[in-house]
């Protein structure tokens, strides 16, 4: 054998002794599934096929449970029993019986009710409207006029009176008046009263407009310590 050959087969040998076995791809960490196994599994399952339901447990002619016969049947029964009214004639059964509300009855005597048609109309007619009106007229008192009593045993000159008796406005000299220092005489003597009406009171009983004993009136118009008589002829419309 050549040299070249011995080398051959030692190389070889070298290459076989460090080639990895490669394993079963049919099998995996944890798992047996080589072929015997799986036909033990499958003949176990053979032997203990899935139970089926117990027919003879339901009433004859009921539907299963989960199928659309029975969902139209359940559905049924719910509706026959929230009916309004079958609360009170339904049997008992499994599920609890529905609960009718009670009417909400408000009772507040302060509060009206003219709002509500209905109670208005059990209580009111058209008749017992017009009788209504007929005795609301009836009881009309219509009350005349009188004249305005006239004091007695008052002798106080009435301003008002004398307002409208006039005609001149304020600060027309209408009356003679005499003397020097009319302006402040008048206004020492006018700061004797609280307000001109009582000014002019006191001026008329004096014997004014004609004479001014306390020199009220120096200008002569009339109208003592600036008494004005339009607000009394405005409101009586003159």
């Amino acid at each position: 054998m050549t040299p070249r050959a011995i080398l051959a087969a030692l190389a070889l040998t070298a290459l076989t002794a460090c080639t990895v076995p490669i394993p079963d791809s049919g099998s995996a960490v944890g798992f047996d599934n080589s072929l015997e196994e799986q036909r033990q599994r499958e003949a176990a399952l053979a032997r203990n096929p899935f139970a089926l339901p117990d027919v003879d447990t339901q009433p004859l002619g009921a539907p299963l449970d989960g199928s659309p016969e029975s969902t139209a049947a359940e559905t049924t029964r719910i509706l026959n029993e929230t009916r309004p009214g079958a609360a009170d004639t339904a049997p008992l059964s499994g599920s609890a019986r529905p609960v009718e509300a009670a009417p909400i009855v408000v009772e507040n005597p302060g509060i009206s009710d003219e709002n509500d048609f209905d109670a208005v109309a059990e209580r009111q007619t058209i008749e017992s409207d017009a009788a209504r009106i007929a005795n609301n007229k009836a009881q009309y008192e219509v009350v005349q006029p009188e004249a305005l009593p006239t004091r007695s045993g008052d002798s106080q000159p009435n301003i008002v009176s004398f307002a409208l008796e006039t005609k001149h406005p304020k600060g027309q000299s209408v009356y003679a008046r005499a003397g020097f220092g009319g302006e402040s005489r008048a206004e020492r003597n006018c700061a004797d009263y609280t307000s001109s009406d009582q000014a002019q009171i006191d001026f008329l009983e004096r014997g004014g407009p004609v004479r001014d004993r306390r020199g009220l009136d120096p200008d002569g118009d009339g109208y003592a310590c600036g008494w004005d008589p339009a607000p009394f002829r405005r409101a009586s419309g003159g």
